[in-house]
């Protein structure tokens, strides 16, 4: 990739004023659509939200992107619309609480980023092109370091990105460009082209790895669950081979398996099941990992019963989002849908939350709201 052109360093339109935020008290939370210019020269805005300490000073960044619904067609485009920055709320917080500034930059077509939607996959499942969209993905990050770099709650020459699923393969596409200020690459769960049952070319994902390999000098942790079906573990070490034998500085760590399908560890999982892996390579980069924002426990909320195994474990993730945009659906046969941080208000909570629940167990009703039960 040509390298990119200038960036306007100023945030552009602020969708939410920074201020404290209620939920997360000793954190400041804004929402704001950042300017980046691409490397044909054209500039677009991506929706970021920005969450770090509530105090004066400069911290290292770590940019947050986000991964790809799985939803096909006319379904694909209404649910890349409705992603939001907080998908990734409970890892943003994580960092926050350990002295960063966090970025979590919706990419072009997604959520509400300017920009057409430039990601679609080329050719037959047997022969995808996932080069070309990993390489487009990579432009909106390296835009995005660019222009957050000059903030002056930055320290420009400590960046880390992370990213998961589609977002993870995107920020190993960037890393090959060895962005300045990068310090550190945090892939979670990378991958691309899944479809029910499998992964379509992975040995495309394979060879595409080893490509961004050649030429990437930034350490990195890949991080893969056990019982990923988006990202099999098995396809994570196939890709991390190729990378790290065309002469990329990485490691791997496979976490246990959490709900039923580990793909949803990052978004939806407590930060407690990742963090020690991710501690343990922030220390090795010399970068902050002591707590320095300590949040207060989250509301008790007793679970609903019956409850089956998975959303057992569904439920715990609940209690612990650091939101109070979240809702918590459940019918009598103990299944449940659980939206913890991908709506932008409670009452886009509670429609998602149903209307999951109901597509897929008929009858269902409210249990959890925020940090409540539901009312009635």
């Amino acid at each position: 990739m040509r390298r990119l052109g200038c960036v306007i360093s100023l945030l552009g339109a602020v969708l939410s004023p920074a201020a404290a935020d209620p939920a997360l008290p000793g954190l400041a939370r804004v929402d704001q659509l950042i300017p980046v210019t691409l490397v044909d020269g054209s500039q677009v805005k991506l929706e970021t939200m920005i969450i770090r300490p509530d105090r004066p000073g400069r911290f290292p960044l770590v940019l947050l992107v986000h991964g790809t619904n799985p939803a096909t067609g006319q379904a694909f485009r209404a649910a890349a619309a409705q992603q939001s920055p907080a998908d990734l709320l409970n890892a943003a917080v994580a960092f926050a609480q350990h002295g960063y500034a966090v970025a979590s930059i919706m990419r072009r077509g997604f959520g509400r980023s300017e920009g057409r939607f430039a990601e679609t996959l080329s050719g037959p499942c047997d022969d995808r092109d996932y080069l070309a969209v990993g390489r487009i993905a990579a432009e909106d990050v390296a835009g995005a370091v660019v222009a957050l770099r000059g903030e002056p709650w930055v320290e420009p020459d400590q960046v880390v990105l992370m990213g998961h699923s589609t977002g993870g393969f995107a920020v190993t596409a960037a890393a090959a460009n060895n962005p300045a200020g990068v310090v550190g690459v945090l892939n979670f769960e990378g991958a691309h082209g899944s479809v029910p049952g499998h992964t379509c070319s992975p040995d495309h994902l394979v060879a595409d790895a080893g490509i961004f390999g050649r030429t990437a000098r930034i350490p990195a942790l890949w991080v893969y669950s056990e019982n990923d079906h988006s990202a099999p573990p098995a396809l994570g070490r196939r890709m991390f081979d190729a990378y790290v034998a065309s002469g990329a500085p990485a490691q791997l760590q496979v976490l246990r398996p959490f709900g039923v399908d580990g793909h949803a560890l990052v978004p939806m999982g407590p930060a407690g099941i990742w963090w020690p892996a991710v501690e343990s390579f922030l220390n090795q980069l010399r970068l902050p990992t002591s707590l320095v924002v300590e949040l207060p426990p989250p509301a008790v909320i007793p679970p609903p019963v019956p409850l089956n195994a998975a959303c057992a474990g569904y439920f715990d993730a609940y209690v612990k989002a650091w939101t109070d945009a979240k809702a918590y659906a459940w019918n009598r046969d103990g299944h449940c849908s659980s939206v913890t941080s991908t709506q932008r208000t409670v009452d886009e909570a509670k429609s998602e939350a149903m209307r999951q629940c109901v597509a897929a167990w008929k009858e269902c009703s409210l249990y959890a709201v925020g940090q409540a039960l539901a009312p009635g």
